[in-house]
């Protein structure tokens, strides 16, 4: 190798294997405010010097750094962690340097130890590090270390930090034509919030197109008074910064925003960037969409779905800096007006770097807005999202129904690399997914269902119409609803036979911490393979929970605690849905669910007395 011009000789410490950092700092990694951010990172250099180590961190477009210690914690591997304050992008390093010192006292001391009589040498090195004339053994070893020789710097690297409700929420998803409009779902906010959601998603409430708009069902050709799909956006009345004037004005809009936000919810809004014939876009910017060689524009597709009444926009338009503003400003426009979450339809047909960008210019401003992806797609893809700046994700939570799937891909989103960047949102339900497994079994499979998503996942939702165990497929073999909402005007209100059940899980979720995480998972050993149990712990807080996935037959069998639980060799659990006290233990427990009675256990494991 060429030697290096410098008149220094090169670093001799190492900074290795630091984390967190995704595809080698591509990407920031993620965090919420409030939670220590940990780092690690191998940390070494030839000989016997001892080292220290710090991370340094800073807010993005900050100028002053602060510093928190990094420890050895064995085979060179050191751990720290340091609290952002705030949201948004910041950058962390690592600092390490030669402790010149310590390395001294540490051989001085060996020395002594050993009862070496002549010390003269070691004593004049000292001297001279510490600066004095002369010393003795004592005093040198009572000198203060923290001499910073030798320094290497390794990064810097970023972390995103978003608010709590990008990684804990209850999402509870409504049609607001179904309410009676902005003012009706205003007026049942109090009880969404006394429910213990968090969220309150609402389809796109924009104008909807009348040229080709869809019947019930999704039939070709609207009848009179058939109100359309809430997808198909843009009409004589605006686009997507205008709303459907059957919903309210966007004054009442911004009141329904408002006075969620003093119940202490967020209104989060649907961006699906697509548009009706009817959009104003296509009239004012028609190079923003692909023609036919016959100046006919073709409409979307997901075969078999077939979507008449929606455009979608050119990607590869000439003028793609301005659509790509123009999407950027929609966002905005619904920000001033106090949306801070949105659910973003189908982000896996769109280019990831426009989503790189978009994210980035609105939390650049904004960093409390939370971004949630409807990616139900190939899993690079909906990594690469995640990456990319998507707050949250859909998952294929729906379709994972047995022991074996579940425990697989849990395991994957809690113990892989994918922990810390990809923040899953198991909803139970959507307007387009209702699965065989919610038709088949009736109530016992809403229930089961409706508590594996609250426990298993920190961030869970339903659709309106789970709680009254709706569940008629369009037809056999179909995930579709007959009479789907998205196309019929319903009438709504909050009586669904599930809902004490579905308070009772938030309330839980809100007392318990263990509940507010994914990573702490461990699945437990039963002997029935229709039976699952897992454990989540945080700090003295654990919660066990036992489920019957069989919602017809009775099933029962063992559940093994393991030791590495620490929880004693007897303890007791008190129910979190019934209130029901029992006697656990480390090792087998019985368990008998019956669909009839009892789907599940959701155990809180009560403090030791003294």
């Amino acid at each position: 190798m060429p030697r290096s011009r410098s008149s220094e000789p090169p670093r001799r410490i190492l900074v290795e294997r630091v984390w967190p950092q995704l595809d080698c700092g591509r990407y920031p990694a993620k965090a919420t405010l409030g939670d220590p951010v940990e780092v690690w990172a191998d940390i070494f250099r030839d000989g016997h010097e001892v080292l220290g180590a710090a991370v340094r961190y800073r807010r993005c477009g900050t100028r002053r750094w602060r510093e928190a210690p990094l420890l050895p914690t064995g085979n060179d591997r050191w751990h720290g962690a340091f609290e952002p304050d705030a949201c948004g992008l910041w950058e962390y390093s690592i600092s390490a340097w030669v402790d010149r010192v310590a390395s001294w006292q540490r051989e001085l001391r060996r020395k002594v130890e050993a009862k070496q009589a002549d010390l003269s040498g070691e004593l004049a090195e000292g001297a001279l590090l510490l600066g004095r004339e002369s010393v003795t053994a004592e005093e040198g070893l009572a000198a203060p270390a923290g001499d910073r020789a030798e320094p290497v710097e390794a990064g810097p690297l970023r972390v995103d930090v978003d608010r709590l409700r990008a990684r804990f929420g209850s999402w509870y998803e409504l049609f607001p034509r179904s309410w009676g409009g902005f003012a009706g779902v205003e007026k049942v906010l109090p009880e969404l919030a006394e429910l213990g959601f968090d969220v309150v998603y609402l389809p796109p409430v924009h104008p909807i197109g009348r040229t080709n708009r869809k019947g019930r069902n999704n039939v070709v050709g609207a009848q009179p008074g058939d109100p359309g799909s809430p997808w198909a956006i843009g009409g004589e009345e605006g686009g997507h910064d205008a709303v459907d004037p059957g919903l309210g004005t966007l004054e009442e809009f911004e009141r329904l925003v408002a006075r969620a936000r003093e119940l202490d919810l967020d209104v989060a809004l649907d961006f699906a960037i697509q548009c009706s014939p009817d959009h104003p876009w296509l009239r004012d910017h028609p190079e923003w969409f692909q023609h036919r060689p016959d100046g006919t524009l073709k409409y979307a597709e997901n075969p078999p779905k077939r979507y008449e009444d929606i455009h979608n926009v050119d990607w590869d338009s000439e003028d793609w800096r301005g659509l790509w503003d123009a999407l950027r400003d929609v966002v905005l426009f619904w920000v001033a007006r106090g949306v801070r979450i949105f659910r973003v339809d189908n982000p896996h047909t769109k280019p990831v770097p426009f989503w790189e960008w978009l994210i980035r210019e609105v939390r650049g401003e904004h960093p409390d807005v939370v971004f949630l992806a409807e990616a139900f797609t190939a899993p690079a893809m909906m990594r690469t999202l995640a990456k990319a700046g998507f707050s949250q994700s859909y998952t294929y939570f729906t379709w994972k129904n047995s022991k074996h799937e579940l425990t697989e891909y849990v395991v994957g989103l809690a113990r892989s690399e994918m922990r810390d960047y990809y923040r899953p949102n198991f909803f139970a339900n959507t307007p387009d997914i209702l699965h065989a497994y919610l038709v088949q079994g009736g109530r016992p499979a809403f229930e089961v269902r409706l508590i594996l998503a609250a426990t298993l996942s920190p961030s869970y939702g339903i659709y309106s119409g789970f709680e009254n165990v709706e569940r008629l497929p369009l037809r056999e073999g179909s995930e579709e609803y007959l009479n789907s909402e998205k196309y019929e005007l319903r009438k709504r209100s909050l009586d669904g036979e599930l809902l004490p059940l579905v308070q009772t899980l938030n309330e839980a979720r809100r007392a318990h911490p263990a509940l507010q995480r994914l990573e702490n998972v461990d699945f437990l050993e039963t002997s029935n393979e229709q039976v699952i149990a897992y454990s989540k712990s945080d700090g003295v807080d654990t919660v066990l929970v036992v489920a019957n996935l069989n919602p017809v037959l009775a099933r029962e069998g063992l559940v093994e605690v393991p030791g590495a639980l620490g929880l004693g060799t007897s303890f007791r659990v008190r129910d979190l849905i019934d209130g029901e006290t029992y006697t656990w233990q480390t090792g087998g427990n019985y368990v008998r669910l019956d669909p009839t009675e009892r789907v599940a256990h959701v155990l809180a494991v009560e403090p030791n007395e003294p």
